[in-house]
């Protein structure tokens, strides 16, 4: 049982390392967004950090339409952020969960 034990823990330990290597792998992961007809544009990691946002000049004299383009084109690209990071996230940590009884959460 100790020995069972001292593996799961060496196995998850692993799995952390695991989770930490692909959170930075997704760091790099570049998620594109853009409105419909293509004046604003962002550029988020799957880490769901903004790194790029373009507007185009005619938006700009247009606070209102500027500010609706900015949630939906965000929220969008957060969405899409989002379901790569679970996706990659948890198929490290399914890959990487010993078999626990009652701990099938993660399946």
């Amino acid at each position: 049982m100790f020995g069972d034990l001292m593996g799961m823990m060496g196995k998850l330990k692993e799995t952390q390392q695991k989770i930490e290597e692909t959170k930075k792998r997704l760091d790099s992961v570049l998620i594109d967004e853009q409105s419909n007809d293509g004046l604003l544009k962002v550029t988020l990691t799957a880490n769901r950090t903004v790194k790029s946002i373009e507007i185009e000049d005619s938006l700009l004299e247009d606070k209102e339409q500027l500010e609706d383009y900015l949630v939906l084109v965000m929220n969008k690209a957060i969405q899409k952020a989002t379901a790569v990071n679970e996706a990659e996230l948890g198929a490290v940590a399914k890959d990487g969960m010993p078999n626990i009884p009652g701990m099938d959460m993660f399946k």
